[in-house]
């Protein structure tokens, strides 16, 4: 493997991946400069084996000559390292422990839930339907104003603003609804704004990659359940 630029920022993840936006996303709040490079999500190559050798998989963050991997580790390296505003994290230590505990939800429960409606059918995806809808209820206690970091983007919105351009393209694609106005009025506001912040939109991949992609995951996980 080639020499690499240690004092480079360099990204290596791919744009169909909600992991990957949220360091993109971090890095471009608090303006930093970096290069990101497209990593295949099933032929590995050795950059990636290279940087991130225990779990082989993106993103990861290169800086300094050193990698760090996992998204939400990176975002919080991101936010240490380059202190100037935006802060992602809350000074106070109570709010930085509920923003940590609040994008670990997003992990734990709303991830899951959302890909249990998508990699279902019948009988099973409206009882998946029923389960994501109040896990987002309580996902949506924790909003603070415009944002769950306040007025302005935080940790938490890192976490989680990918999920309204994946779940609009999965709603297109099963033809349901997921997320509406009536049952999930605030997240749904939520959802209109964050995907309006041009940092986000910067972040997203194209909506047809992504029909493709999402079909593509759906065919697989429906066949696998046959």
């Amino acid at each position: 493997m080639a020499a690499e630029d240690d004092q480079a920022v360099k990204v290596l993840g791919n744009k169909l991946s909600p992991y990957s936006f949220r360091v993109e996303c971090s890095l471009k709040l608090k303006g930093v400069d970096y290069e990101f490079i497209k990593e295949d999500f099933y032929n590995k190559s050795e950059r990636l084996l290279h940087h991130n050798p225990v779990y082989k998989k993106i993103p990861v963050l290169i800086h300094n000559g050193k990698s760090i991997p996992e998204s939400m580790i990176i975002v919080e390296y991101i936010d240490e390292t380059w202190r100037h505003l935006p802060s992602l994290l809350p000074q106070d230590p109570y709010e930085r422990a509920m923003a940590r505990f609040w994008a670990k939800f997003v992990d734990e429960k709303c991830v899951p839930s959302i890909i249990s409606v998508f990699s279902s059918v019948g009988e099973d995806q409206e009882k998946a339907l029923k389960d994501a809808e109040e896990t987002l209820k309580t996902f949506e206690k924790a909003l603070k104003g415009k944002f769950f970091g306040g007025e302005t983007m935080g940790f938490v919105d890192v976490a989680a603003a990918w999920l309204p351009y994946w779940i609009g393209v999965a709603e297109e694609i099963l033809n349901l609804k997921v997320v509406d106005q009536e049952s999930l009025p605030l997240l749904s506001v939520w959802f209109e704004e964050v995907v309006d912040v041009e940092i986000v939109k910067g972040c997203l991949p194209s909506r047809d990659e992504l029909m493709a992609h999402l079909k593509s995951f759906r065919e697989r996980s429906v066949a696998a359940k046959d």
